[in-house]
């Protein structure tokens, strides 16, 4: 089976490449690099640098399945460059759509997100939850899964939409723990925290995140609906302030914690989810698939594996 992940020089994408290598898939590997890296692609991988936003940037690539992964992740971007989010995230899903249905693909894995469901009714929050997006992120990755679900009804590109938590791990270059990271590389004794502190969101071990893409998607070949959203995330949550002294103490440091908030109900900037944790009864009854860490752990996990990278 031949697959194509796009996205595949970036976080999840390059992890979910080199589990498909290793599985003995062949795959090629779409990236304009321009939060991707060439050094994160596996070497057993076929790399076309081509930018999704053209519309013909599929020309000469065939593949059986593709596994979308390629997005700008940046939501706090919506609040000062929306423009972005559309064209990387909702033209992009429309141009490989339409790459797919005239190509003949067969199945579409889409990386949504846990922001289409913006501040839930219902934590942790299952699937039936209708789409409250609070960000234009947010907005983008619904956009994208109504229009997989419509290429499924209309055109029979099956799709399936995996709704991940904030998924982390080695490579990571966005998100509450790098900035952590690189906040305390250029000022060891302080540390910002954006928001009151009290922000609480489910965190994954992208390993884990990989594991359940896949056993998600190994059943969804064998069912026969045309579209599927499941969610992807952890059983528990940690609140960002927890976070902050587990970066710190991994790297052995003790700043002192200042908080910033920028709404007045202590968000970290306006569109940001304040508390989030996904229920992912669903996949767990379906695939029997379960996370190994624990939010916190997968935290600290994540915090030693970037020191590694980009400490010092």
């Amino acid at each position: 089976m031949r697959i194509v992940v796009t996205g595949g020089a970036g976080f999840i994408g390059s992890h979910l490449v080199d589990k498909l290598v290793e599985l003995g898939y062949e795959v090629v590997v779409v990236d304009n690099l321009s939060s991707g890296r060439r050094e994160f692609v596996n070497p057993s991988a076929e790399l076309h640098v081509r930018d999704l936003k053209d519309y013909s940037w599929g020309a000469g690539i065939k593949g059986d399945v593709v596994f979308h992964f390629a997005a700008n992740p940046e939501v706090r971007l919506s609040t000062t460059e929306p423009i972005v989010h559309f064209n990387e995230n909702v033209v992009a899903t429309f141009n490989v759509l339409e790459w797919a249905r005239q190509t003949g693909v067969r199945t579409v894995v889409f990386a949504s997100s846990s922001t289409v469901y913006g501040d839930a009714d219902v934590i942790p929050t299952p699937e039936e939850e209708p789409y409250k997006p609070i960000s234009v992120y947010g907005a983008a990755k619904a956009a994208g899964e109504v229009m997989c679900a419509t290429y499924a009804r209309l055109f029979g590109v099956r799709c399936l939409a995996v709704r991940y938590a904030n998924v982390v791990g080695p490579r990571l270059r966005h998100g509450v723990i790098y900035d952590f990271i690189m906040k305390l590389r250029r000022n060891p004794n302080v540390l910002e925290v954006l928001g009151d502190g009290t922000q609480r969101k489910s965190y994954l071990y992208v390993r884990d995140a990989v594991e359940a893409t896949l056993a998600a998607w190994k059943k969804f070949e064998e069912m026969d609906a045309p579209f599927l959203a499941l969610n992807v995330g952890n059983v528990d949550a940690v609140r960002v302030l927890d976070i902050a002294q587990i970066v710190a103490e991994v790297l052995g440091l003790r700043p002192e914690i200042r908080l910033v908030p920028s709404t007045p109900d202590g968000r970290g900037w306006p569109g940001d989810v304040k508390y989030m944790t996904l229920a992912v009864t669903k996949l767990m009854k379906l695939t029997g698939w379960r996370p190994t860490m624990t939010s916190a752990e997968a935290v600290k996990k994540t915090a030693e594996d970037l020191a590694k990278e980009l400490w010092g």
